[in-house]
This record gives structure tokens, sequence and C-alpha cells, in this order.
């Protein structure tokens, strides 16, 4: 199993839907802008990583996490 660890911040404030039937689950959308460490001229600085999270994730990232907001 490959293992990635991103590092950058919230471009927007996180999307938070709820699944239907009887237990429903958090489900939080959000986008990571994170700076490239070595970039060529013309290149663009940060690439842009769709992130997608459930559960207990979804709810910290409902109370907790901002648009700006910087996590790992």
């Amino acid at each position: 199993m490959n293992k990635v660890i991103l590092m950058g911040r919230l471009t927007r404030d996180p999307e938070i839907r709820y699944s239907q039937g009887e237990n429903p689950m958090a489900i939080a959308r959000y986008s990571l802008a994170v700076e490239r460490r070595f970039k060529r001229p013309g290149e663009p600085d940060a690439d842009f990583i769709n992130c997608v999270t459930f559960g207990k994730s979804a709810e910290f990232a409902e109370k907790y996490l901002k648009q700006g907001t910087k996590i790992a």
C-alpha cells in the first residue's frame, strides 16, 4: 500500500453532506492547495488536490476547518 502525506491550505470552506439511510454518515469535501517544492519556469506554483473525508473526520472538518487553514 502507498502512503501520501500532503501539507497545504484549504482553498474554500469544507462542504458537508450527510448520507441517507438508517445511520447517516457525515461526508466532507474540500480542496487543498499544496505548494511545489521545486518549480520549473512556466509551471504553476501549487497543485490543487480534491479531498473527501467520512465520519468523525468529516465532522472535525466541519467544526474546525475554514478557508486558508493550513493542514497536513
